[in-house]
């Protein structure tokens, strides 16, 4: 039942990251980064997902003092597929023109991705290495999500800046609402999963007590 929500949480990720990329206002720091390096170099936003993915976790192995998360990659891998699969879509169906639906459509991907983010974290699965770190800055410097979250964009920013990546106003609010709306979903995430874990558990228990007695 974990992978389940693992997988939903990284398809409402990759579609939240998608929609911010289509609303062309501005997309977060570290997937402006992905985009500039894709108009600049080459290769498709998903791959450079991929790349700098794997420096990050050799990053994280370092700061954790401990063996690289394999698994990661393959979240990694996962979400780049998912952001290119979404962005082939939405280019043909979502093509925001006017201002107020270009904020409808970042609005909403905005929440999307602090909702994905924190659904597949609560699996325990594989964390895309940038939300390890994010943990591990966390631990490290015992703050809240929001304050390492909050570093680590503002990080990506620069580099974005030197890769002449996708930088808007909706940058600057992902920048102060991006690991706020995270903080925020944690919580609530956490208790309905968990309580759909118990109901599942209990009634599978329920259904094996009947088999037995039957």
């Amino acid at each position: 039942m974990k992978f389940v929500f693992y997988v939903l949480g990284i398809l409402v990720l990759t579609l939240g990251i998608s929609l911010t990329i289509q609303s062309d206002l501005g997309t977060s720091p570290f997937d402006a980064l992905l985009v500039g390096l894709s108009i600049n170099i080459g290769l498709t936003v998903g791959s450079w997902e991929i790349i700098i993915a794997f420096i990050l976790i050799c990053c994280n192995s370092y700061l954790k003092r401990q063996r690289p998360e394999v698994l990661g990659l393959l979240t990694a891998i996962i979400t780049g597929i998912g952001i290119d699969l979404w962005l082939l879509l939405l280019h043909h169906l979502i093509t925001p023109e006017f201002w107020y639906s270009k904020v409808v459509c970042f609005g909403i991907g905005l929440v999307f991705i602090g909702l994905g983010t924190a659904t597949y974290l609560h699996t325990n699965f594989a964390p895309i290495p940038i939300d390890r770190l994010t943990l591990i800055l966390q631990e490290l410097t015992r703050t809240n999500i929001f304050f390492s979250r909050t570093f680590i964009y503002l990080v990506f920013l620069i580099m974005a800046m030197i890769f002449h990546g996708p930088i808007g106003i909706g940058t600057l609010l992902t920048v102060c609402l991006g690991g706020l709306l995270l903080n925020y979903f944690m919580p609530l995430t956490k208790k309905a999963i968990d309580h759909i874990l118990t109901q599942s558990c209990t009634s599978s228990n329920y259904e094996k007590e009947k088999n037995h007695s039957i």
